[in-house]
This record gives C-alpha cells, structure tokens and sequence, in this order.
C-alpha cells in the first residue's frame, strides 16, 4: 500500500503528537560521553510566575532555530532549560492571596509562608515550561534547572561565601532604589523609566546673613525637608562670592552651606541646585566629597519620619502637596512651572521608587568587571552579534557601580550571614557583629569562637537578588562547583540568545561571576536580537495592554507558523520586527501567510509521495547527479562512466540531437542547481546568525522553485505511458529533493517536516528528522549558467499566460506563439526548452525565430529581455466580442470612479463621514483608476 499523507493538514493534531513523541523518547537528551564538538546553550530562565508571551515565543524560536541546526551539522548539542524563581513576583502574588483574607505574611510568619510559596510553586509554577513545550524547543527536559533547586542553591551559597571571604561582599548604609510599596530594595533592572507631566517648583532659600537669597527648582519639594546643602558650578561668576556661605532652610529653619562642585550644569534652571544626601543619587555623591550630613526623612513605607517635623506620618505625596502649602504661605513658592520627566517606578510595586539610605549587602564589582573587560580587550570575548553591542557593552563594564544584592524579601536564597545579636540585645542593628558561611553549624562553631559559647544568633531575613543566582546560570546549571562531566564537555558554553533590554543587568553579571568563578567567558556568542513590536510599530507592553497573544495565534495558525512569521520577519541580526495583527478578528496576515506555506508543502508533499509508487527515497536511489551537457560529445559519446539508474547513452541520438528525454532532464540538474543554492546559502546565512533571510530563501526556492515550477515542469514524465527511465529519474529526483528540503526547513519548522519526512521515508520508530544530517553543499552541482537559462524560459512561459489571460483565451485552449530573437544563445536556450514552454503554457505550435515575417495577422505581443512573445489571434479570440466585453468593464468602472470622485469633492461627507470611511473612499478611487488603466492598455491591444 503506497505511504501518503491526509488529505488535509492538521496542526494541532501534528504538533501535539511530535512534542510527546520527542519528549517521551529523549530524542534531545544529550550526552557528554559521545564526545564530537559540543555546542550549548543555557535557557535564559524565564520567571516561574510568567506566562507565554510574544517575547519569549520569538526569543525561544531563534534559540531552537539555532540548536536544531547544529544538532543536524553532527554538534554534540544541549539546550538546557529552566526557570527564575522570580523573587518580588511571586512573594506579590502570595502576599496579595493573604490580603483577600485579611491577612499578611507576618501573620503566617517565615516558615509556613515558604511551606507555601513551595505550594504555589508546585501548583501553578510549571505553565510557563508547559507552553514552551507548544513551542517544540528541542531542549533536554531531562536537565530542567530551577534557580531555588538543591544544586542552584548550593552554587549560590558557594559564590556568596567565597566572595565575601575574599573581601568582595561587604555589608554597609547606601542609596538604593526602594519600593515603599513592596518595602524592598529594588535593582536597576526593576526599574521602569517613566515619562511623566510633571511639574518643577522653585523656592527661594534666603541667606542667613539677610543679604539676599537663592532661587532653587525641584520636581519633589517634600525631600527639600532632608537638605544640608546648595551647590553651585565653581565656574559660576553669578554664584562665586557666596560660595562659603550659608543659606537658612525654610520649615525646618537649618542653616546649610553654599559649596561649589562640578557636577552642577550651570545652564539649567538657576544653576542652584539643592542637595538632598539621604534622597537623590548625585547628591549621595555630592555629600560624600564635601562631608555633608545624610538625613534621612522617609519610612520605608513610604511615609515621612520625625525628621519631617510637622509633616511626619504622612504619605510622601501628601507630604509633597502640604509642603507646597506651607512655603507658599511663608512667601517662598516662587512659580511652578509645567515639566516633563522621567520617573523612575518599581515594575512590581507600579509606584515610584525611592531613593532611600539603607543597610544592604553589596558585591564590588570592580574586581569582577576588571577581569571581564581584559576578556573582551584582549580576546574579543564574547563576540557579540550585531558587533555595535560590543561597545555597549563595554561601556557599562566601565560605569557599573558596587552591586546591591540584599532584598527585603522572604521568598529566595536566604542571605548565609548570622549575627551575634546577643552582642545588641538580641536585635539586628547596622553594627551588630556577624558571620557568613554556608550553614547555621558552620555559623555556630564561627561564632563560639569569636563571642563565646553563650552567643545567640539570628540569620539575616533578606533575601539574595534574583539576578546573583542568575549570574552564575550558564555555569551552576552545569554542575558548578562541583567537576562534573556537563561542566568539561559543554561549558563555556556556545551562544547566548538575548535581548538588548537586558544586555548590561544579566548578561554582564554572568561574565564578571563566570570571570570569577571559571576564569573563562560563560559563552563563546551573545547573539542579541531586537524586540516584537505590534501592528502600529510600538513596543509591547502591559501598561498599554497592546501585548498579542501567541498562544492565540498558534490555536489559529499551528506553532509552525507562527515560528515561521517570527523569523521570517527577521531582516539583519538585532533588528525589531513588526507583527500583524487585527485585534478586532485575532488574525494575523502575516502568520496566516506561512500558514498558507504549510499548506503548500503539505501538498506539494503529496503530490509527490502520490507518484513515487509507494517506494521511499532510499528505494529509489540517487538521481544522475552526474548528467550535465558536457558529459557528451559531440557525436553524442559519453566521456564519463555514469552508475547505475543514471542516464544511459543510448537515450540520445548519435548526431546530439536533443531529444525529448535530454530535454526534460534539463528540469531535473536545474532544480539540483537551485536546490545546492540553497543549501549552501541557508548554512552561510545560519552561521553567521542570518536566521530570517536563510528563512526566507527557503520560503522562495520551495514555494517557487520546487512547488511552482518543478512540480509543473515533470508532471508530464510521471504519467502512465511516460518513458520509464525518465520517469525513474524525475521520481528519484522528486524524492531527492523533497528530503532535502525537508531537512533544510526542519529547524524553522519542526512539527510538519517531522511528520511528511516520517510518512517519506516510512522511518519506524526510534528515528526521527530531528537527528538526521543537514544537506551538504556540493558546489560541482550548481549551475549558474543553467539556473540562468531556466530564468528566460520561466519569464517566456509568465509573458505567454499574462497574454493569454489578456485576450480572455480559455484554458483549454492551445494557441500558436512566436518566439523573436535576435541573440543565437537566447535562440538555442528556447529551442531547448521549448517541450516545457509548450507544455505549461498551453501552446500547440512554437516557432522560434531571428526575424519575424511581413504579415501575422492580429497578434498581441508581450517581451521578456530581448524576447518578443507573440501570439496570433485568429481563429483563437472573437476580436469584436472581446473589445465590446472590455469597453463595457471599462464604462463600469468609469462610473464608479465618477460616483466616488463626486463623493470626495463633496465637503459635507469629509467632514460628516469617519476617517475610516473616507479613507476607504479614497482607496476604492486609487482602485478604480488603476483597473481603468489596465482596461485602456487592453483595448489598445486591438
């Protein structure tokens, strides 16, 4: 019974069977043992809170894209997934369910609110790795890595002790981001810069000694409560005889002095700018160089404290409003101007953040990113792609500050630092005295010998941030600290697929540890890819809620689509790529597009496995690899030996007169010349990170090529009365190519190639596509000169459907065409394809000539190149009654362009009418016009 596939194909059905299929036989698990050329990649670990969304659906496919393809080039390959334990989100998940029952985790206290965050996570924590699975990522499942898991823990354990025994973890009072609305420590990364209409306040602080006053401006009067001093540029003229001085701050009546530092820009505002140590991170400098006090006026909640004096207890934006009352009053509020900032807000708390002093932990980082940038002078490493990152990169190498790593959280790795709290009266306090190891017995027995046996310790309640664990992800996940057999073989690892937003937080912190900790780089590439933007070209995003749904699309269009659309969309490493999408229809035109694709290759695929008479590739053989026109000579000699179930002499005549069964093995070295093209281009394009144009020469070649043209081009050798051996070879070369093609699109479409190579090749179980070898170039193969012969051919072919289509010609109907050359070679190349000319184009008699005769009657006449295409119309097309067909479509659409133009002109239906609606009016004239231009072009035609 012949092997073909159904008649229709079903995405759903496919995709779900080859996920289980490759997950169930570990089809992707790898081995460090079967040694060969490792090639790794580490998941960057998408939060265990998170759910499917674009990003992560094109950030995942490029990364399949790429292991699928050195899996299939022979590379000992692993992909290693994961997930982030997510800190602040799912402490703010948690703490919200608490809320709904009135209820907070102080209630529950530590321990029973871990024993559920546990729960959760053992609940609701796998969706996200659940819907990577739609995705077909050709990961190893069986190496899955958590950051919070037994290993990771230990690793981040490890890290924080050796760091801190060097002297790089330090514990000290700093500004740090805080989110008073989470009551934690927040790093960069949680940072969201917001543009706001804001305002800018100026106030007026007096000289103490009465002569006179300086105008300061601030976008947050409340933290003038906090100021101990007023800077000026020391380049100033206006400003230097005061510098020394001192100003008498309003409310609070504190006298604070006039100094000069270069930070300040004399050209904006007044070019006095207060300074708030506790509260702003330039005055923190500012106040370390010139020994200003640090006070502190806020809560960790938020509110003010003693410091604020009357406005104590209040919310700072309370605060903000009654302060601007009390100097408005007191004659200080000079004028509020309308002002537009940037306002930086916690991305889990949604409030702004605070500047806020507070006692953290901190790594220094200059050590770590000193050895981090010697990796990149000296050795380029990591190369990035596009290579304009690199000196991003490098940049933040230079400006990056000490790392605060505490937060104020429960859910995470807890800090390893115990303290002697029985030395500050059982409490925690910025000078308690403390021990760091990896567990509370080391912790003891540290302690016992510093304090005393009699000494009580307490554990520091913060947790590490998220992004420390992270840092060590492409090494701990191997095995680190430990020597395992995955750390040897597969680290360093070999590329890291990331976006640019997070270039400097994570990807820098995995250099300087894995720098640290391995003395290598924890990747060879960091291949940095741009973002999915929406149908109007912005940035995705849950505050504008124009966020588009993959897992919608692929429940429309299949996974393989939508992974498709994805790198197709791709023009140039880095770039963003815009996503159709109608939100009114949840469709998308361009994702439907390669859907359209699928189908074209599901069928095209049975068309083929429909004529090879249920024999599989292999069954058949290789098709004559070695037929090319110079393999004969001129008397029709072979002057190489061919192999069997290749073409044999005796199918040409002995004076090379090109026979029927010459000419169409013509098609069969063309499309093994396109075929090799591709092959070639797609591995040039996949090495070099050109994912979306080796997509796109695929989509061309079988679309266009293989369905469009070759298909057509041999169905005639596939009939029953056709000639044996030419059908044996088109069938060979049919089955040849459709396996290669197969093997060619199976990292950008894994689900469908996996199911058509399977029914093919009638493979049992235990192989799959996914571990075959990808198709080798063969350069003796390519024949530019043909593929170029076979373009003329394709256009003549295009001219004479175009004409026939233009004199309303039936297709059952064969019509004589004229072909006019003056070039010989040009002659020739149509004289020896012309059986394909006469065949696609319905053509029954074809002439060839340099010239063309006095009379020929009414022709319609078309050119390619230098070709002129004719076709005698006698006899085929009723003149009288196709002019009077097209005169009538002509005075129709006249009409309506007069109907619509009336429309336009008529001002109360622009004004009245939608912009929609005069847009489409608009539209529908531009249409209108185009048509009656074509119909005018017909009717000169006869």
């Amino acid at each position: 019974m012949t092997a073909n596939l159904p008649p229709q194909y079903d995405p759903k059905a496919t995709e779900t069977k080859w996920q289980k299929y490759w997950e169930d036989n570990q089809t992707f698990k790898a081995d460090p043992e079967k040694g060969g050329e490792p090639y790794c990649v580490v998941i960057p670990p998408p939060n265990v809170t998170g759910s499917l969304h674009m990003g992560h659906a094109f950030e995942e496919t490029l990364i399949d894209v790429l292991v699928r393809y050195h899996r299939m080039t022979g590379r000992n390959t692993l992909w290693l997934p994961g997930t982030d334990h997510a800190s602040i989100a799912v402490q703010t998940i948690l703490e919200k369910q608490l809320k709904a029952q009135g209820k907070t985790r102080h209630d529950l206290g530590r321990e029973k609110f871990l024993e559920r965050a546990w729960e959760w996570k053992a609940e609701s924590g796998n969706t996200i790795t659940n819907q990577l699975r739609s995705l077909g990522v050709s990961v190893d499942w069986s190496r899955e890595r958590f950051t919070m898991d037994e290993g990771l823990s230990a690793a981040v354990l490890e890290a924080f002790v050796r760091l801190y025994d060097e002297g790089l973890i330090y514990r000290g009072n700093y500004l740090v981001n805080w989110c008073p609305a989470s009551q934690s420590a927040v790093s960069d990364l949680e940072v969201d810069q917001q543009e706001v209409e804001g305002h800018l306040w100026h106030f007026r602080y007096p000289l103490t000694d009465g002569s006179g006053y300086l105008e300061v401006a601030t976008t947050r009067p409340e933290t003038m409560l906090g100021d101990t001093g007023v800077a000026v540029n020391p380049e100033d003229d206006r400003y230097k005889h005061l510098i020394g001085k001192t100003v008498t701050l309003p409310i609070v009546d504190r006298e604070i002095p006039i100094f000069a530092d270069e930070l300040v820009d004399a050209s904006f505002g007044t070019g006095c700018v207060k300074v708030t140590p506790a509260h702003d991170p330039n005055d923190f400098e500012m106040g370390k160089r010139h020994n200003l006090p640090f006070i502190n006026i806020m809560n960790k909640d938020g509110t003010l404290n003693e410091n604020a004096r009357e406005f104590q207890g209040q919310d700072r934006f309370v605060a903000r409003k009654n302060v601007i009352k009390r100097l408005e009053t007191d004659g200080i509020l000079v004028k509020i101007e309308d002002y537009k900032h940037t306002v930086p807000y916690s991305e889990r708390g949604k409030v702004p953040v605070e500047p806020l002093l507070s006692t953290q932990w901190f790594v220094k980082i200059d050590p770590l990113s000193g050895r981090a940038l010697e990796a990149l002078d000296q050795n380029n490493s990591p190369v990035f792609v596009p290579e304009r990152w690199t000196k991003v990169y490098r940049d933040w190498l230079v400006k990056l500050k000490d790392w605060c790593i505490s937060r104020q959280l429960w859910w995470g790795h807890q800090i390893p630092a115990w303290y002697a709290v029985s030395e500050t009266n059982g409490e925690i306090t910025d000078t308690t005295p403390f021990v760091v190891a990896k567990t509370e017995a080391e912790a003891r027995e540290k302690a016992e010998t510093k304090f005393g046996r009699d000494v009580q310790l307490a554990r520091d309640p913060d947790v590490l941030d998220t992004w420390f664990s992270s840092g060590l992800w492409p090494f701990s996940t191997l095995g680190w600290p430990d020597e395992t057999k995955d750390l040897d073989f597969y680290y360093p690892t070999t590329t890291l697929v990331t976006g640019f937003d997070i270039i400097f937080f994570w990807v820098a912190r995995m250099t300087m540890m894995a720098g640290h900790f391995t003395g290598k780089m924890p990747f060879e590439t960091v291949y940095i890819h741009g973002l999915v933007l929406d149908e109007n070209g912005h940035k995705m995003s849950k505050s504008k809620n124009n966020g588009i749904d993959p897992l919608l699309l692929i429940a429309k269009y299949g996974t393989d689509a939508l992974r498709y659309t994805l790198v197709k969309e791709v023009i140039g490493a880095g770039q963003n790529i815009r996503m159709e999408y109608d939100r009114k229809t949840d469709e998308s035109k361009s994702v439907e597009t390669s859907r359209n694709f699928t189908n074209k290759l599901w069928n095209a695929a049975r068309f083929v496995m429909m004529n090879l008479e249920g024999q599989t590739p292999q069954q058949l053989g290789s098709p004559p690899y070695l037929v090319r026109s110079e393999d004969f000579s001129p008397h029709g000699e072979r002057t190489e030996v061919l192999t069997t179930n290749q073409v044999r002499s005796e199918d040409f005549s002995p004076q090379q007169e090109r026979t029927e069964v010459l000419t169409t093995n013509l098609s069969d070295r063309w499309i093994l010349s396109r075929y090799y093209q591709v092959v070639q281009q797609s591995r040039t394009c996949l090495e070099n990170y050109g994912l979306g144009e080796a997509a796109k020469g695929l989509y061309e070649f079988i679309w266009g090529d293989f369905c469009d043209w070759y298909i057509e081009l041999v169905k005639s050798r596939l009939q029953q009365d056709a000639e044996p051996n030419s059908k044996k070879v088109a069938q060979q070369t049919f089955a040849f190519v459709l396996e290669g093609i197969l093997k060619l699109l199976h990292p950008f479409m894994p689900h469908i190639t996996e199911e058509i190579w399977h029914t093919l090749t009638q493979t049992g179980d235990g192989d799959c596509l996914a571990l075959q070898a990808y198709p080798e170039p063969e350069p003796s193969l390519i024949n530019p000169e043909l593929e170029q012969q076979f373009e003329l051919l394709f256009g003549t072919i295009r001219t004479i459907r175009n004409l026939r289509a233009d004199s309303d010609i039936k297709p059952s109907v064969k019509v004589t065409a004229i072909l006019q050359s003056e070039n010989e070679k040009e002659r020739q190349i149509l004289l020896d394809g012309s059986v394909y000319i006469k065949d696609l184009a319905k053509v029954e008699n074809l002439t060839v000539t340099a010239s063309l005769g006095a009379d020929l009657g009414q022709t319609i006449a078309g050119v390619v190149g230098t070709v002129q295409v004719l076709i005698p119309l006698a006899g085929v097309v009723d003149l009288v009654a196709l002019r009077g067909k097209l005169e009538k479509k002509l005075a129709k659409v006249e009409a309506e362009i007069k109907h619509t133009a009336a429309r336009l002109t008529n001002q109360k239906f622009v004004d009245k009418a939608t912009p929609d609606v005069v847009q489409g009016a608009r539209d529908a004239l531009a249409e209108s016009e185009k048509q009656a231009e074509i119909l005018r072009d017909r009717l000169k035609l006869f």
